[in-house]
């Protein structure tokens, strides 16, 4: 109810507490300490990562980004560590990825979560990816009760909290978005440093020509991969000019590609948006997700939002970006409501849905 404000069943913390975030469910690896203090207040104490890179025109493979996984993961979170000042004696809970994710990364995150927690007799909490990007963006942001939408290289979802659970207004039916853009880089060679789909960013702010390509809305839901194979076959086009050479006006380059592919995926992202926010009344969007921290969707969306008497909240790429603090302080929130992961149970699993947890920390 508007001016309500309800109690949420997360009693208020008697000491403080610390939580261990361990992050692999893809080619980042990050671990973070999250301290929530007894004055009420969420504290980043570290949040460090590292990223698996491969060569421009190659994406990474599940058993490569593994073993980055495994080699960097005592220097990530001894460096985490030591950053936050804190030792492992001192941490209450261990955090980690249980899924959505790729199955080989995953699996190596787990493992180390499960060695330090035998190592210094430590509680396991098993977070859901997704729902440590909406706590983390809810946290940093101070976002009440937005709609989500939740855009990475793995997932692309419109969300909405309702009883104890963030419930899926709308999807995509086939690739994410940020896996759309990624392999598109793939396609016009651009470098995996720092980002493919930061590189596309900048790219299309070169071009200055929108081309058309499909358009798939359906209902709440988008289709990626039809739009994906249009903007590759612009590229066996005669037309297209891969070096950008000037004096031809019918030319496509690049960079006009990346510019098209860019405002017809984010024009379609903002429509399934704005009709969950009309269907739930909501004032607020929440970005969450590695693509949100691209600032042209975050200049679209804002546009939409003003036109609505919205607001819109998004983080940069310390948050947005896959990480071990949003994890920490996913896991943490779940801790103090006593949940704990049995060793015997900390599977992982590829497939982990967003609606399948209980988020027992809110009204």
């Amino acid at each position: 109810m508007p001016g309500k404000t309800r109690k949420t069943p997360l009693k208020d913390a008697d000491r403080d507490y610390l939580a261990l975030g361990l992050e692999g469910s893809a080619n980042k690896l990050g671990a973070g300490i999250m301290k929530h203090s007894k004055d009420g207040a969420a504290i980043v104490l570290s949040n460090i990562r590292h990223t698996y890179i491969t060569p421009p025109g190659e994406g990474f493979q599940p058993r490569d980004t593994a073993l980055h996984h495994r080699e960097w993961a005592l220097k990530v979170i001894n460096d985490c560590l030591t950053k936050a000042g804190v030792s492992m004696h001192e941490i209450d809970c261990i955090c980690f990825t249980k899924g959505p994710g790729m199955g080989a990364p995953l699996q190596s995150v787990a493992l180390i979560a499960r060695t330090l927690s035998l190592l210094f007799s430590k509680p396991l909490v098993g977070v859901n990816h997704c729902v440590g990007h909406i706590e983390m963006g809810r946290e940093i942001t101070g976002a009440q009760n937005p709609v989500v939408l939740y855009v990475s290289g793995g997932n692309t979802q419109v969300i909405a909290y309702s009883r104890q659970c963030y419930r899926i207004f709308g999807e995509t039916l086939d690739i994410a978005v940020g896996n759309c853009l990624d392999r598109f880089a793939r396609i016009i060679n651009l470098s995996n440093d720092p980002s493919p789909g930061y590189n596309i960013e900048q790219e299309a702010k070169k071009g200055n020509r929108l081309l058309s390509l499909p358009y798939a809305t359906k209902g709440m839901d988008i289709s990626l991969s039809g739009i994906l194979s249009a903007a590759e076959a612009y590229t066996l086009d005669k037309r297209f000019r891969a070096q950008g050479a000037t004096g031809d006006e019918d030319m496509i380059t690049p960079q006009d590609l990346c510019f098209s592919l860019q405002e017809t995926v984010f024009a379609m992202l903002v429509e399934i948006t704005e009709r969950a926010m009309a269907h739930i009344g909501s004032k607020e969007v929440l970005i969450v997700g590695g693509v949100g921290s691209n600032e042209r969707l975050q200049q679209m969306m804002g546009v939409m939002a003003q036109e609505r008497q919205a607001r819109v909240f998004a983080t940069d790429e310390r948050f947005c970006i896959d990480n071990g603090i949003m994890i920490a302080q996913a896991g943490l929130l779940s801790y103090r409501m006593g949940y704990e992961t049995p060793l015997a149970k900390t599977t992982c699993t590829q497939r982990f849905r967003t609606d399948e947890v209980h988020v027992a920390w809110r009204a």
